[in-house]
């Protein structure tokens, strides 16, 4: 169970990874821009930067892959309640259905049985829905939680709703999935994009040294190159911006 889908915690791993990723492109660009020890102290905060990029990447890779979960989370549910499980003993139901489709570390899987355990402990389905859809921060999951908890107060189909609302979350996924696949090539251009001003500055720097040297360690060089390295992060961050697709 995760107290908060929209907050990523990079584990061990993670950490040296993203981290040797994040040096790796201050001590690129410190040498490609400066060619000097100080500019790459100067852009060292870029490792930071990096880790909130990629944490905010990863967070919303894993509301996709819970989105996809959910679908098929409140399908098993809407099958274990047309079997003639009570709502409390249907999650129970959907579980063991889940555990055939995802191994035991599935999000859906733990947050059902976090759900399941709440109701053992007398707290109500509609209580604890709300509880998950806060947490995800996901807009099907939270309409679902109300969906559900009026018409539990209301007599509804519940099976009906549920399979409606399985239905709507598909629909709504195959669509995402089409414009992610069409923005795929576009998005592999985009980052060529980025790259290419650093290729080109690291391509002169290789083939043609005398003719960049009036731009390291100098007064007017140090200013433009700064303006420059500005100029190419802002347009990169902007490019990532415009590339983005919110889950």
């Amino acid at each position: 169970m995760i107290e908060d889908y929209g907050t990523y915690s990079f584990s061990v791993r993670e950490k040296m990874r993203y981290f040797l990723e994040g040096l790796l492109m201050a001590v690129t660009l410190g040498y490609l821009f400066y060619k000097s020890i100080m500019g790459i102290i100067m852009l060292c905060p870029l490792i930071l930067i990096h880790f909130k990029l990629k944490k905010e990447e990863l967070a919303q890779k894993r509301k996709w892959q819970l989105n996809m979960e959910f679908k098929d989370g409140i399908n098993s549910l809407a099958a274990a309640l047309g079997a003639g499980f009570s709502v409390e003993h249907a999650f129970e139901e959907a579980i063991k259905d889940l555990r055939g489709m995802y191994p035991n570390g599935a999000m859906i899987i733990s947050e059902f049985a976090y759900i399941a355990n709440q109701i053992q402990m007398n707290i109500t389905v509609e209580k604890a829905l709300y509880n998950f859809g806060q947490r995800s921060g996901m807009e099907d999951i939270i309409s679902f939680a109300e969906v559900f908890s009026t018409a539990k107060r209301t007599g509804g189909d519940l099976i009906q709703i549920i399979k409606t609302t399985a239905n709507i979350i598909s629909d709504k996924l195959e669509v995402k999935r089409e414009i992610m696949t069409m923005l795929a090539g576009k998005k592999l251009e985009a980052n060529i994009m980025k790259y290419v001003p650093a290729g080109i500055l690291c391509f002169l720097s290789v083939s043609s040294p005398n003719l960049l040297k009036p731009l390291y360690h100098n007064i007017f060089g140090i200013i433009l190159m700064t303006i420059l390295l500005g100029v190419y992060l802002y347009t990169s961050r902007l490019i990532n911006k415009i590339m983005n697709i919110e889950i």
